[in-house]
């Protein structure tokens, strides 16, 4: 069923979040071994790896900031789609990296101005209402897009975008062009909610991308089931209204969680503090990236 459309910032904060959250970052350009950040599939594989430590109690609940240089991320059921693996070897010889995801949802642009934030948390007992942590992060972005400008903020509603691409019930939208999409992934004692927040760059551009994949993947049979994607309902926060640059927008992601009460640590804290560390380049993160290809390739 589809949830209502509501505007974020008058249905005020959503959600708890827990006292500490540990910090991990990675920027699309860092040089944390080439080929690990190149590969489209590390940056879920990490998640995967730190969201089972953080079930097993390894290490507190987690905040993961990342971009990717440059990539498509498709869902499994984009792959599928008759000339997927054309369309996909046409944005790699481009020179953007395509690979299947395994979160559910379908294709999305990623790139140095596309922010993932993502929150790994443990099972709570009891029943896990998705809803509620949607509304939690949905809640948290709008409030750090408030921070330095709260006029666009008051107009982030939460609804689904009709010709956005990877469409959801919880996509944020101002003047009914999306942003931002919002997604969960379980695991047996843990589980992460992530969004994609498009900061900076072109909207248009992107679901421009996004449209042509669908167009040379479907082979331009409207028959099949794929979202029919209209450029001109993306937008980047910076064409709103909203912040310009990565950084603008992560600093008011760590005000806003402050403000909350919430502990952000470093993870280098952590490391001098527990000894725990995981990296990109970690043989762990890698081999779940191998496994991901393996079991979600077409």
């Amino acid at each position: 069923m589809r949830s209502e459309p509501y505007n974020v910032l008058e249905n005020g904060a959503a959600g708890r979040l827990p006292e500490k959250l540990v910090v991990f970052t990675h920027a699309g350009g860092e040089a944390e071994g080439t080929a690990s950040v190149q590969d489209m599939l590390v940056p879920f594989a990490f998640e995967e790896v730190l969201c089972r430590d953080v079930g097993a109690g390894k290490v507190p609940p987690v905040l993961h900031l990342w971009s990717h240089p440059g990539g498509v991320a498709l869902g499994l059921r984009d792959s599928k789609l008759p000339r997927a693996a054309e369309a996909m070897q046409a944005l790699e010889q481009q020179g953007i990296r395509t690979a299947v995801r395994h979160s559910g949802g379908a294709a999305v642009p990623l790139d140095t101005g596309v922010i993932n934030v993502s929150l790994l948390l443990p099972k709570p007992a009891g029943k896990l209402d998705f809803h509620d942590d949607f509304r939690l992060l949905a809640s948290v972005i709008t409030e750090a897009v408030a921070v330095g400008h709260p006029q666009a903020a008051a107009l982030i509603r939460a609804e689904e975008v009709t010709g956005s691409y990877c469409p959801g019930d919880f996509d944020l939208a101002i003047g009914g062009r999306k942003f931002c999409g919002i997604a969960q992934r379980r695991q047996s004692s843990a589980y992460f909610v992530h969004a994609f927040v498009i900061v900076s760059g072109s909207g248009l551009a992107r679901g421009e991308r996004i449209r042509r994949f669908y167009m040379d993947a479907a082979d331009g049979d409207e028959s099949l089931d794929y979202p029919r994607v209209r450029p001109e309902t993306i937008a980047a926060l910076a064409e709103l209204g909203g912040p310009a640059s990565a950084a603008e927008f992560t600093a008011g992601i760590r005000q806003v969680l402050a403000s909350r009460g919430t502990l952000l640590l470093p993870e280098e804290q952590l490391q001098q503090e527990t000894g725990y560390s995981l990296r990109y380049s970690d043989p762990q993160v890698l081999e779940a990236a191998r496994i991901l290809r393996e079991r979600y390739a077409r």
